[in-house]
């Protein structure tokens, strides 16, 4: 597959910039096995951006979080008319909007838990909340599990908000799922094998993501085909209602009743040696250098 000379974007300067630069690093190495011409570039800005364009053939996308996964890197490499890998500007805008996506899966009618948006114009009234505890509360704009906090009353609640609008001018708090918590993989409109995710802190935070060595990883897992095979179809449904393209992760939660929730999705999830697309790959049976080529082929329909 003729390629070109590759520039994989990571670095950038969101709050997950350095598990941004671990997963270029990894993609860039993967490529490299596979003969392909790729090399690293921490970008920061539109320059670098544009230098980009004028020295590569195309991009893999490989930053985290705002700017270059909510549509602005996006954006501006359309404009530039460099292909680049996964999700468009609009798509890539609104799976970073952890509110805006939970709507469009509502207005779906696909099933995500209830919530109470915290903003500057919807100020938290104590007073007025009515979900049951324990509730999560999240920065609607970050990822990687910053900023989010558990919490099982009034007291800890108004805290949690408060420390979540440090990272974000809106939060969300949503309905806790007691259950067990999956994550579905999306590869070229394909669903790959959910993992669930176990660990020992109250969810599955930064700590458990990046640093802990406790976390269990479940895949493939024991749903059973007919059960998986649903979920696996809503995981679809929800990638395609965002309008996500080439590839990504659906996270959500199983209740007791075997009732699946959504809550949120990845446009460019992590490619660490933590990261959970590679592990649903390698069930497929593709390496991680495998699966590294074929998320770098779709941007092969964009050139």
């Amino acid at each position: 597959m003729e390629f070109g000379k590759v520039a994989v974007l990571m670095g950038g300067t969101a709050a997950e910039r350095e598990v941004s630069l671990r997963s270029g690093q990894a993609v860039t190495q993967a490529l490299l096995d596979q003969g392909v011409d790729a090399v690293s570039e921490d970008v920061t800005n539109l320059e670098g951006l544009q230098a980009v364009a004028k020295n590569y053939d195309r991009a893999f996308i490989a930053l985290h979080g705002r700017w270059g996964e909510d549509g602005v890197v996006q954006a501006i490499l359309d404009d530039l008319g460099l292909p680049y890998t996964g999700s468009g500007m609009a798509a890539s805008a609104i799976a970073m909007d952890k509110l805006r996506t939970k709507w469009m899966w509502m207005g779906a009618g696909l099933p995500t838990p209830g919530f109470v948006w915290v903003s500057e114009l919807m100020p938290f009234d104590i007073q007025q909340f009515d979900l049951p505890f324990p509730v999560i509360v999240k920065p609607c704009h970050e990822g990687s599990s910053i900023g989010m906090r558990k919490v099982y009353d009034s007291e800890s609640l108004v805290e949690a908000v408060d420390y979540a609008l440090e990272f974000d001018s809106e939060v969300l708090i949503e309905q806790w799922i007691t259950g067990r918590e999956y994550t579905g993989a999306v590869l070229n409109n394909k669903a790959l094998s959910l993992i669930e995710l176990k660990t020992t802190h109250d969810f599955y935070d930064f700590e458990a993501k990046y640093k802990s060595n406790d976390t269990q990883y479940i895949c493939p897992c024991d749903l059973g085909s007919d059960l998986e095979g649903d979920i696996q179809d809503l995981v679809l449904q929800a990638f395609q209602v965002i309008g996500s393209i080439g590839w990504g992760r659906v996270d959500l939660m199983l209740d007791e009743e075997q009732q699946p929730w959504l809550i949120e999705l990845n446009s460019v999830p992590g490619m660490t040696d933590h990261s959970l697309v590679p592990m649903a790959a390698k069930a497929a049976g593709l390496s991680f250098e495998n699966l590294v080529v074929e998320i770098l082929k779709t941007t092969l329909d964009k050139s």
